[in-house]
């Protein structure tokens, strides 16, 4: 068993085009050797946004803090803390910060996901 503290993790900038304000803390994954599943936290800075794409592999998400947005295929949806999250494998999507503080949401993904 292998425990940590998240903020004790290092935070990565998103250098992925459409990316602004945007960064990543490798939770657990390969370095762990979680065999199936790799949890990553995204931090996203007021006025901040993930990139808008889709690919071929389901996540699930929770807001830890802060308020934004998120487009779906079926819109707009508002999101704050303690909301979870389905996002269906080739659904547009993309994380919007709007809010005063950081947007910070828990992500996983499989092990495969690129």
């Amino acid at each position: 068993m292998k425990i940590k503290k998240a903020d004790q993790v290092e935070a990565k900038d998103v250098e992925m085009a459409g990316a602004a304000g945007v960064q990543i803390r490798l939770l657990v994954h390969q370095a762990d050797q979680a065999p199936n599943f790799y949890m990553r936290q995204f931090d996203i800075a007021p006025g901040g946004h993930t990139p808008r794409h889709t690919h071929a592999w389901e996540h699930e998400c929770y807001i830890l803090a802060g308020e934004g947005r998120v487009v779906t295929p079926e819109g707009e949806r508002e999101v704050s803390a303690g909301d979870c999250l389905y996002i269906a494998p080739h659904d547009d999507h993309q994380f919007c910060n709007t809010g005063n503080g950081a947007l910070k949401f828990l992500c996983l993904v499989p092990k495969d996901a690129k």
